[in-house]
């Protein structure tokens, strides 16, 4: 159907204005001679007089921008506030107004109006519910279950959030509130002692899955950053010495000066290089594939660390992963210090460790005694640490290169906790398993000098009963 050349579809239509009018013929003069025709612009005249009333104003006769106008505007605002105001009655009534989203209802100032070219925007905001960490955040809530959400007690909680608060603080912005800084670190914290799923947890502090997982990791960066340079560093002098005459005090060993320890963090299988993290013991234990990372950690007689190596593959020994350490490059100790390790390290001439070969003498027997002495002093630690903060013995969904930070965390929490000598329930402990690989004794690595150095501590403790010990290799 094709679209007549004239202003209206037939003559008909025109002819209706004037009854004595005859029919013409149709001609290609036809729309040059409507201007003779006075019915015709009576009713032109008529129906330009109603598209355009008088103006009462000629300074008013300007052009509008091409946007909404003022008045549309006003208008176009007043029907949403009657379209939210309707939706707000139906949420109320269905019981579904906290899963909503909602509009703010207060509209910008005129500042922000004109910026938009005269339409008042609105701003959309989900409301999360978070009813539960507003109960435990309430000056009411017991002590005791808040040291057993969070592994510590309030005050302890409290010197956290003032530690990091410069490091974790956000500012506001025109769609929302900044996220508390308790309320930050809560949810990491939470989220490092109960291994919870992330969408749990999310869902408990009233946060986006995104939102939480960002904040998680800000969190334990700002805790590597602000608090491990305080309270995960190798000690002075003044405090090596008082670490030694701890250890000598219950083990008659002299000159020790930590005690090393590596466990394994379970892992998902990364997509690439996924051999590299296969845990050949722990999945012979488990009948179940197994990958993870290590974690070497070297204690005070406190159980407190004093010096940390996180994320080597889980397929390397104990002693492949110390090889890869720091402390392993700066392992002049000096003054004829040890560390003492398990026998999944090799002897050298800082390192101490039991003896591992067949048929042990008596003195060789008690030496391996005081050692596990002090083995056990990191064993107990390292166990508190996986009974704190929970997701170290599950397999998270974090991404591989976020894990140290994570891991490093952890380890400055817990330091914080032996400090202030946060207690752990019965119900979190457990039994600590990590499958040592026995290291054969002059296996390449050992000088003779640690070896004949072993042999003078093993009969010093049998002979002299750690009385008078100042005995060096």
């Amino acid at each position: 159907m094709g679209i007549s050349s004239s202003p209206f579809p037939d003559d008909s239509f025109t002819s209706s204005f004037s009854p004595t009018a005859k029919k013409r013929p149709r001609t290609d003069n036809w729309f040059d001679d409507s201007d003779n025709d006075p019915s015709l612009q009576e009713f032109l005249t008529n129906l330009l007089a109603s598209d355009n009333p008088p103006e009462e104003n000629p300074a008013q006769n300007v052009p509008s921008p091409p946007h909404l106008s003022i008045s549309a505007a006003e208008n176009y605002t007043q029907s949403n506030r009657a379209m939210d105001e309707a939706a707000d009655t139906y949420f109320v009534h269905s019981g579904n107004s906290s899963n909503t989203k909602r509009a703010r209802s207060h509209p910008p100032d005129d500042a922000s109006a004109a910026a938009n070219g005269g339409v008042h925007r609105r701003l959309w905001v989900k409301n999360r519910p978070n009813a539960w960490w507003e109960q435990v955040n309430s000056p009411d809530f017991p002590d005791e279950e808040f040291k057993r959400a969070f592994r510590m007690s309030r005050a302890t909680f409290d010197t956290i959030c003032h530690e990091l608060e410069s490091a974790v603080t956000k500012k506001d912005t025109m769609l929302r509130l900044a996220i508390p800084v308790p309320q930050r670190v809560a949810a990491c914290i939470w989220r490092l002692s109960t291994g919870e799923a992330l969408r749990e947890v999310a869902k408990r502090f009233g946060l986006g899955i995104s939102t939480c997982h960002k904040l998680v990791l800000e969190v334990c960066t700002a805790i590597k950053t602000v608090l491990m340079p305080k309270l995960l560093q190798w000690p002075d002098e003044n405090k090596l010495t008082e670490i030694k005459n701890k250890f000598e005090s219950f083990s008659g060993i002299p000159n020790i000066c930590g005690s090393m320890y590596t466990t394994h963090i379970p892992i998902i299988a990364p997509k690439s290089n996924s051999s590299a993290y296969f845990n050949k013991k722990h999945t012979e234990r488990n009948q179940k594939t197994s990958y993870s990372i290590t974690l070497q950690g070297v204690v005070d007689p406190t159980g407190v660390f004093t010096d940390i190596c996180i994320g080597w593959p889980g397929s390397m020994t104990d002693q492949q992963v110390l090889e890869k350490s720091a402390l392993f490059q700066k392992s002049d100790l000096g003054g004829g210090s040890w560390i003492v390790g398990n026998k999944g390290y090799c002897l050298s001439d800082w390192v101490l460790v039991p003896y591992s070969h067949q048929n042990l003498t008596w003195t060789q027997h008690a030496f391996n005694e005081r050692i596990e002495d002090v083995q056990r002093v990191a064993r107990d630690s390292f166990m508190r640490l996986k009974a704190r903060w929970r997701c170290l013995q599950k397999r998270t969904e974090m991404k591989l290169e976020d894990l140290p930070v994570v891991i490093g965390a952890c380890c400055v929490l817990n330091n914080v906790c032996e400090m202030r000598n946060e207690g752990l329930s019965d119900e979190l402990r457990f039994e600590l398993f990590d499958d040592e690989v026995a290291v054969v004794d002059n296996g390449g690595v050992a000088s003779s000098g640690a070896v004949n150095g072993r042999d003078r501590i093993a009969h010093m403790l049998l002979h002299h009963s750690f009385a008078g010990t100042n005995f060096s290799h």
